[in-house]
């Protein structure tokens, strides 16, 4: 790598993708070498040459941003990939793993921050939110999701049934047991159970705890 870092900005927002753009063409060691509204259009980049860093959002439409970068690796092995979304859900966070980033920092950091972020990539040094370096677990093996009791492998909700899902969003929701019963054309006694299914896959024990969990993770609303 040369002393100057070479970014690519991907983001769907142009506000923000040329503003950021600016921040970093600010630094004296740094260059935005090219901008993408998608990740089609990252990968068309990464094509005619290989960036240091590529910062990237989640939450565009099209082709998924982990699918791209998992291929923007095979293009570009060395390139670093920092995602930067103002969500970081588990499955977000695992997927973002998956697919060889160096970091995933969040949209309400700083821009002096996120500066630091790109920085550090560009040095093979990973670079993580706070909100989402509390989700992980780092040791010599590299950073992967915590997970909660004997869980192994896959983000928690993955581990859940659809109907486990359902009543997971309609206590998010605030409805009682009775209410979901008859949402869901069962028995309370079966909304107990699920409930309780849920508190044990998600190492949770409380309806308010979950009701939360729900809402981080972007269930509530789906």
């Amino acid at each position: 790598m040369s002393n100057v870092i070479r970014v690519l900005m991907v983001d769907d927002h142009a506000l923000l993708r040329e503003s950021l753009r600016d921040r970093l063409e600010a630094e004296a060691d740094m260059t935005v070498v090219d901008t993408a509204g998608s990740a089609e259009e990252a990968l068309e980049c990464v094509s005619r040459g290989c960036p240091d860093v590529v910062l990237m959002d989640i939450d565009m439409p099209g082709q998924s941003c982990f699918d791209a970068a998992t291929k923007l690796k095979e293009i570009c092995p060395d390139a670093a990939i920092v995602f930067l979304s103002a969500f970081f859900h588990d499955r977000y966070i695992e997927s973002a793993l998956a697919a060889q980033a160096t970091g995933y920092m969040t949209k309400d950091e700083s821009p002096a921050n996120i500066v630091a972020g790109v920085r550090a990539a560009a040095n093979d040094l990973a670079c993580f939110s706070p909100k989402v370096q509390e989700r992980l677990l780092i040791d010599g093996k590299g950073a992967r999701l915590a997970q909660s009791g004997a869980e192994s492998g896959g983000a928690r909700v993955s581990l859940l049934t659809t109907r486990e899902l359902e009543v997971l969003r309609y206590l998010a929701r605030g409805l009682s047991k009775k209410e979901v019963a008859a949402l869901m054309s069962v028995s309370v006694k079966t909304v107990s159970r699920h409930t309780e299914n849920l508190m044990d896959k998600l190492d949770i024990h409380d309806r308010v705890e979950l009701a939360r969990y729900a809402i981080r993770e972007g269930l509530a609303e789906a």
